[in-house]
């Protein structure tokens, strides 16, 4: 028993090591001596037994403490091995069952008092490991000195340490069950972590965040609501801005930036790529073994704390993409954590994705499913964060995705679907919708999986939103062609109507279309300097007069020239060119639109929120088209010309006579357009066209989206 103490084998050090019988073991490897120091009476002396540094001698007969003399230091300490289980049998029955919803706050390591001590209590899922140790600078990083115990029955490992602080870097050492020592792993469920390439994990400030957000979760379900305007400006905080020195800000200096332009530019939200903890910074967040810890490579989990609570304090919310659907092999994550498939498939063909050489989680698994959940509901409530974009969604579903026949296992029923996936898909979001009121949850999802954003009791996923990436790729497709070539892909920008209504969606012009050698949203478009900007303008014009939310990667707005480079920052010297300043102040007005004219938002999920008046005119590529809100609400009337030719007299039917103002005209000289247009507005007459009892007669400027309402 003594040998596997010493060897760092034994299973239950437990049972050998603190007080049993008036004798007291205590095992410290390098140490000089030993001493028992009781509250009250003399120290006793223990006796070293095994040159390794195992100490015995007569137990105290009440509390105690270590006196340990090391070459250059003495030590006091209590004896881990004094205190009893400190875990509850309800956390771990909840564990086990894969319904505890608060692991945050049970597992990982959390600075706490336990008997009047103040110390550290660890606490890992590893149920195939034949030892577990926390390891770190505090003990040499040498698994023998602090091995934990062992729950049976959750297969967890807890130890609590004596007077440790937070900000103590720590890591697991984990002997698997055929001996073997591990690569010292990260905790999966630590709440903050080292700056990269450092992997360990870190003891979080205990002290909690003093919110003051009160007034914004009061009106957040409101705010977030189908029929609320919701204009997405899409960050990564790593590159938005840099200082002299190249540096990217910390959470503080972020918020003293960010949230102004952000409210000056008119968006409702910011959407952060990842900021889960991971290792590499290429994967711009999108591979995260720390599902619990804001990456440190922007500060602490307090400073992000402050950003939301300052985000909330504007007026703006915040939403994270999330990652449940694969994570990355790195040596000291996930990946066979106590030497077994633990978090993953153990088979390649359900457990590895081969396009991102990542490994797919077990969904059918509780302990998994319950650790997923209890991560997003840890975003949500200890963060407040306002919604979840679920990233690659369309990963989770298929069992077939991305792979070749004979690659991938069929379900239950030969099919594939991957039912597990969409069993937790449905239980995280009836969670997110009871626990968690007014946030969202948004889907990236890219087929044509029916109800998306339907409520689980009618048999869809229960997201609140879904991406409309069909929509994207069909417009984006449509605005790269040559003008004169664009009457022979005019379905490209009337096809999203079709399915519009379908499901509740937004329209994203993501970070995903402007890397890996796609160009810019600028560069996508056709033409000379000056046609690419009007194509542009044009393309926001009908984007954020179509139905759905509105979500647009930074840089967009101000027509970045060249790809996302996620090692530099926005190039802010663009605004300096009067056309680039054009295009920002044209996004600044269009979010102003959208927010302020009810018809742009209210029904975007309704079908009576739109009417189309021209969609056949392929052979000018002109669309023109109502939306409408509820009783009471203007009409609003946008017409799109995608030439550059101006288009003179061209009558359109509308809902009513009398005046119609040009609310919005992406020409404008101020956007940087040619100034083409109708004198801020029309006199509609009682002649009825297309369909409706009242037409106009516009003067259409080249390459432009007209709004217009009475």
């Amino acid at each position: 028993m003594s040998e596997a103490i010493l060897e760092g084998r034994h299973g239950d050090p437990f049972a050998v090591l603190g007080a049993h019988d008036g004798i007291l073991r205590t095992f410290q490897p390098g140490a000089r001596g030993v001493e028992a120091v009781p509250r009250d009476g003399a120290p006793v002396v223990l006796e070293k037994v095994h040159g390794n540094g195992l100490f015995e001698g007569t137990a105290p007969s009440g509390p105690y403490t270590l006196r340990i003399t090391w070459d250059s230091a003495v030590q006091e300490t209590e004896d881990p091995y004094s205190f009893g289980p400190v875990l509850g049998e309800l956390d771990l029955h909840l564990f086990a069952e894969g319904r505890h919803r608060e692991m945050g706050r049970v597992f990982g390591a959390h600075a706490m008092t336990v008997d009047g001590v103040a110390g550290v209590r660890f606490a890992v899922w590893a149920p195939n490991a034949r030892r577990v140790s926390v390891v770190g600078d505090f003990n040499a990083w040498d698994g023998r000195r602090h091995p934990m115990r062992l729950r049976q029955e959750a297969g967890v490992w807890e130890l609590f340490i004596p007077r440790l602080t937070p900000g103590t870097r720590y890591k697991y050492e984990i002997v698997d069950a055929n001996g073997a020592t591990l690569p010292l792993k990260a905790d999966p469920v630590a709440g903050a972590s080292r700056v990269a390439p450092d992997t360990s994990s870190v003891v979080p400030d205990p002290e909690p965040h003093r919110w003051a957000d009160e007034a914004w979760m009061a009106r957040r379900a409101a705010a977030q609501a189908p029929d609320a305007p919701i204009s997405i400006y899409e960050v990564h905080p790593g590159s938005w801005w840099r200082d002299a020195d190249w540096r990217a800000p910390d959470w503080d200096g972020l918020a003293d930036r960010l949230i102004p332009y952000v409210t000056g530019m008119g968006f409702t939200h910011i959407e952060l790529l990842p900021i889960m903890e991971h290792p590499f910074g290429g994967s711009w967040g999108y591979q995260p073994l720390g599902l619990f810890a804001p990456t440190a490579r922007f500060g602490t989990p307090s400073g992000f704390s402050r950003f939301v609570d300052r985000c909330h304090e504007a007026g703006v919310g915040v939403i994270l993409d999330w990652v449940p659907a694969h994570f990355p092999n790195d040596a000291h994550g996930l990946g066979r954590f106590d030497g077994t498939a633990l978090y993953e498939h153990a088979d390649p063909r359900e457990g590895f994705h081969k396009d991102w050489n990542t490994l797919i989680y077990n969904f059918g698994r509780h302990e998994v499913r319950g650790f997923l959940i209890a991560s997003a509901l840890h975003w949500l409530e200890h963060y407040h964060v306002d919604g979840l974009r679920v990233d690659a969604v369309a990963s989770m579903l298929y069992r077939d995705y991305s792979r070749n026949a004979g690659e991938w296992v069929p379900n239950r029923y030969g099919g594939r679907e991957n039912l597990e996936a969409v069993a937790f898909l449905r239980e995280l979001n009836d969670i997110v919708r009871d626990r968690c009121p007014g946030a969202i949850m948004v889907a990236e999802e890219s087929t044509a999986w029916p109800g998306v954003s339907a409520p689980t009791s009618e048999g869809g996923l229960g997201f609140h939103y879904k991406w409309n990436m069909g929509w994207m790729h069909d417009t984006l497709h449509t605005m790269q062609e040559d003008p004169v070539n664009r009457r022979w892909h005019h379905h490209g920008l009337t096809f999203g109507l079709v399915y519009a209504f379908s499901e509740r969606f937004m329209l994203p012009l993501s970070h995903d279309e402007v890397v890996h050698g796609k160009g810019s949203l600028l560069g996508k478009m056709p033409g000379d300097d000056w046609q690419k900007r009007a194509n542009l303008r044009a393309y926001f014009g009908f984007m954020w007069t179509h139905p759905g939310k509105k979500l647009l990667f930074m840089g967009g707005e101000i027509a970045q020239p060249t790809e996302w480079n996620h090692d530099a920052q926005i190039p802010w010297n663009l605004l300096d060119d009067s056309g680039h300043r054009g295009v920002q102040a044209l996004m600044r007005d269009l979010n102003r639109a959208y927010r302020n004219l009810p018809a742009l938002h209210a029904r975007d999920a309704d079908p009576a929120g739109f009417a189309w008046v021209v969609m056949d005119d392929a052979a000018q590529s002109v669309l023109a088209y109502l939306r409408l809100g509820r009783d009471g609400d203007a009409p609003v009337l946008v017409v799109c010309n995608l030439t550059p030719v101006p288009r003179h007299g061209y009558r359109l039917g509308v809902p009513q006579a009398g005046r119609w103002r040009e609310i919005l005209n992406t020409d404008a000289d101020v956007y940087g357009g040619s100034g083409v247009g109708n004198s801020g507005g029309v006199e509609a007459a009682s002649d009825p066209s297309h369909g409706q009892p009242a037409s106009l007669t516009l003067t259409l400027p080249p390459l432009a989206t007209l709004i217009l309402s009475p």
